[in-house]
């Protein structure tokens, strides 16, 4: 396959994205960008929401984990269902009564200023850093594929796939970020399913015997019981999911901006709830196509049993490899473009909303043209951020900072968790100038702990990590309650 057919796909792709973005920004303005204008159909962004947390990274990854952890990421997916109807009939009521654009608004009325610059903070540091991360990974990847064949550099992709972001997401916001999502569902969709049948093609499956080969097959185990220290263990996954979703999608601007166009606090509770059983679904899928590149690599003599074998790389190894049609690897090419610059144009409208909103503030001292003008700054800034970060990654690229920016992403959204679960399970105020205080030092202490219990006990914290992260948060903030109860 050659690079021209891959540029071409890409073209066409940012062809779809921009016709779509124009259609959706037309009679755009300041509030629409900025929530949508609250008219988006329930069901339009259900199917946007079916494909929202899916990255680049996700979509290389997960058929590439069976290798190693089997289904179980299925057990996860189980404990996004709790998640989810924990996000739809708990926070969305609670985004709606408030009439919030940015849901880190909710901080300020319920502690002050200084919870809720905390929050944004937060936020901005773990997606700045983890949509760059993701967003770096898929650039190398189409360096490799793409521009280094055409002797294009590295900086020219990463400028010109940033602008052309910058550019389809500028005027339509989160209205366009909406409609963009909904076509990378269907481009995730039907690439899994296209790849699924590809290769079950290759192997001389029919259904019945494509069933059959992944039912029994080792890595199609989808339940671990035997050992609760191991990263596996159902329960572990299970009530990792749970909160994980509750986090990183109920708490997360980027994702809940979607929820927050729906007309009302119902329509978008119908759509979270879409949503979650449709990802499962999906989900189920990519495991499946990831059981079938297994298959197809022991018996074509890949070897991806062997130390040091990145299992990130199978899925692209097997749709470029000869015996594959090229149809399978223009529809990788899809999948992968439709995950990340998808995942890169929301991230980069939730980053402008929340920097507007949450730390500038200017939708309290402006009015909407000057609003909608340090919008476009704000957007402008973000894109060149996003861009330098990933420049940085490339510069000192290795496993090692890659693994550390993903930690470090995970620990921010504790105190996220702790300040919103606190501020609904306690009315009490507290000190409002010392609370970022405590969100600083719930981490460090997250880490100790973390050190602590290796070194003692050769216990390694995995998603509990968010947990304890978050029950250190709301320690600290009821060491510093005042006493006085808040009716907010």
């Amino acid at each position: 396959m050659t690079p021209w057919i891959v540029l071409a796909t890409i073209v066409g792709y940012f062809v779809l994205l921009f016709i779509i973005s124009w259609a959706a920004s037309r009679k755009s303005d300041t509030a629409t960008a900025l929530s949508g204008g609250r008219q988006a159909p329930w069901f339009i962004v259900a199917i946007a929401m079916l494909g929202a947390p899916i990255s680049g990274v996700t979509f290389i990854s997960v058929p590439g984990m069976v290798v190693t952890k089997g289904f179980s990421y299925l057990q996860m997916a189980l404990g996004f269902i709790v998640g989810y109807f924990v996000i739809a009939y708990v926070l969305i009521p609670l985004f709606y009564k408030r009439n919030l654009v940015s849901i880190y608004g909710y901080l300020e009325q319920r502690f002050g200023a200084s919870t809720h610059k905390s929050g944004a903070w937060f936020f901005f540091i773990s997606k700045m850093l983890g949509a760059a991360v993701r967003f770096y990974v898929v650039c190398v990847t189409l360096q490799l594929l793409v521009f280094s064949p055409l002797h294009i550099p590295f900086v020219i992709n990463v400028i010109v796939t940033i602008a052309l972001i910058f550019l389809y997401t500028l005027q339509g916001g989160v209205k366009t970020v909406i409609w963009t999502d909904t076509l990378k569902s269907f481009c995730l969709i039907l690439s899994v399913v296209l790849s699924i049948y590809f290769i079950a093609k290759g192997l001389g499956y029919d259904l019945g015997g494509l069933c059959r080969a992944v039912a029994v097959d080792e890595t199609s185990q989808v339940f671990f019981f035997d050992d609760f220290k191991d990263g596996k263990y159902f329960w572990k996954q299970f009530i990792a999911g749970i909160f994980m979703v509750i986090a990183t999608t109920g708490l997360d601007q980027d994702l809940m901006q979607r929820s927050l166009a729906c007309k009302n606090a119902n329509e978008s509770a119908k759509n979270l709830i879409v949503s979650v059983f449709l990802q499962v679904i999906v989900i189920a899928l990519f495991l499946v196509l990831g059981t079938l590149l297994t298959v197809y690599a022991d018996a074509h003599g890949i070897n991806i049993h062997e130390e040091g074998y990145k299992t990130d790389e199978l899925f692209g190894t097997v749709a470029f490899s000869e015996g594959m049609p090229v149809l399978l690897g223009v529809v990788f090419i899809i999948g992968l473009i439709a995950a990340a610059y998808s995942a890169a144009g929301s991230a980069l409208t939730s980053l402008t909303t929340s920097f507007t909103v949450d730390i500038l503030e200017a939708d309290k001292k402006q009015d909407d043209k000057a609003l909608g003008r340090t919008r476009r700054m704000v957007h402008i800034a973000m894109a060149a951020g996003m861009g330098l970060v990933i420049l940085i990654f490339y510069a000192i690229s290795n496993s090692d900072a890659i693994s550390a920016v993903y930690t470090l992403a995970s620990y921010t959204y504790g105190p996220i968790l702790g300040l919103f679960a606190f501020g609904m399970m306690c009315k009490k105020p507290v000190r409002d100038a010392l609370v970022p205080i405590v969100c600083i030092a719930a981490p460090i202490l997250s880490w100790c702990i973390q050190w602590w219990l290796d070194k003692q006990f050769e216990y390694t914290l995995g998603f509990e990590l968010l947990l304890l992260n978050a029950v250190l948060t709301m320690i600290g903030l009821a060491l510093l309650i005042k006493g006085k109860k808040n009716n907010s």
